[in-house]
């Protein structure tokens, strides 16, 4: 998506360690105009689809899936990092490690939204090395739900994530694929 490539490269930070900081636009700051050209375009790319619910995992994507909730008329579930007092009954749960925060949470999804019956169309803001996605992916084959696309703001094409998902047969469409970035000069290249 020329639109978002355009925006990382004006807006972008590339910092050491292959991180790509993009927080005044993507996961701190949103562009709500620019999350829905995003929206519209992963509802083309997956129109074929039966989709019948987004999902992600807190904290960053859920701007985004909210936004691509509204635009196909869709539920959002997301994936909490903490149980809590508020989720009762009996939940899916898996266990991620955050590239970006170099931890491993536990991620939980009630059952009550997530099940047999499920269309899912996961969307998230970055694809590095997959963690967070094998996350979610774990908790709909727990739920018996269909994954029915991964829908990616930032894919670096550099690291493996994307290419293991794509092998697996997961349709991916990720908006803007890094292939390489340098910290130093700040320069990104886009696949």
């Amino acid at each position: 998506m020329e639109l978002l490539e355009r925006r990382i490269r004006e807006s972008g930070v590339v910092k050491p360690g292959q991180v790509l900081k993009v927080d005044s636009f993507l996961n701190h700051q949103m562009d709500v105009a620019l999350f829905r050209e995003m929206a519209r375009a992963w509802g083309r790319e997956f129109a074929d689809r039966p989709v019948n619910k987004v999902m992600t995992i807190e904290a960053s994507g859920i701007g985004l899936a909210a936004i691509v909730g509204d635009e196909l008329g869709l539920p959002v579930v997301f994936a909490k990092k903490a149980q809590s007092i508020n989720l009762d009954g009996s939940v899916h749960t898996a266990q991620i490690t955050s590239y970006t925060h170099k931890r491993d949470y536990d991620v939980i999804v009630s059952k009550r939204y997530i099940g047999p019956d499920d269309h899912v169309l996961i969307i998230d803001d970055f694809l590095a090395n997959g963690c967070a996605m094998e996350g979610l992916i774990a908790i709909c084959q727990q739920a018996g739900a269909t994954i029915e696309g991964i829908g990616i703001a930032i894919e670096k094409g550099f690291q493996q994530g994307g290419a293991l998902l794509r092998e697996r047969g997961f349709k991916v469409c990720s908006l803007a694929i890094v292939e390489s970035m340098d910290h130093e000069t700040g320069r990104i290249e886009f696949r």
